[in-house]
């Protein structure tokens, strides 16, 4: 019962997020303009729920000649890549703000595991563990308040097995508040990195 609420109230927060943060958007698409060749919107093909594949947007933070389909951790010298303005979307997130489109299109949720690209079957396998390629990517999850790049994927893998397995109300609004102060504090971010943590935590 609780999942079909969720997406009724995914569709109205993402409806009023699109209309509030228009502004914002259209500052964004000058800078990004003004900055750098290309389009706006990167369109990327990632996996949803029950494996399905959908596209993915966001406002593009890197040159247009940069790799297809490769993981920032896998790019030799990431940093390279990723424009001026793209710098700035990715460390306070904005980069990730056009999935409203997403969720308002019921490819994606405002809370579950964030989307594997096609090919990053090593996550895919470990999430299949869990149960946790069953439910909608979210725009921000457990794993991203819990370490996002800093953590390995069998870890990453585990929070959202935990999601998966607890979803409802009271994790969703804890999953939600926690991203407001992860982005602020620009947790977790790391360009190019993933598993750095140096010790394991319970995932509760």
């Amino acid at each position: 019962m609780y999942i079909k609420i969720k997406r009724i109230m995914d569709f109205i927060l993402s409806f009023i997020g699109l209309i509030v943060l228009s502004p914002i958007f259209l500052i964004l698409i000058i800078a990004i303009k003004l900055d750098s060749k290309g389009p706006i919107f990167f369109k990327q093909k990632r996996v949803g729920i029950h494996k399905t594949h959908f596209n993915i947007l966001k406002f593009r933070t890197m040159r247009i000649d940069t790799p297809k389909d490769t993981p920032t951790h896998l790019l030799e010298n990431p940093e390279q890549w990723i424009t001026k303005v793209g710098n700035f979307l990715r460390k306070t997130s904005l980069d990730e703000l056009p999935q409203i489109i997403n969720i308002l299109k019921g490819e994606m949720a405002i809370v579950g595991p964030r989307p594997a690209l096609w090919n990053q079957y090593d996550l895919l396998d470990e999430r299949d563990k869990y149960g946790a390629n069953d439910i909608l990517p979210g725009l921000t999850g457990w794993a991203q308040i819990n370490g996002r790049d800093t953590i390995e994927i069998e870890d990453k893998a585990r929070y959202d097995g935990y999601y998966t397995e607890n979803i409802g109300l009271a994790l969703d609004i804890k999953c939600f508040f926690g991203t407001i102060t992860s982005v602020l504090k620009r947790d977790g971010v790391i360009e190019g990195g993933t598993g750095n943590k140096s010790t394991k935590e319970n995932i509760k």
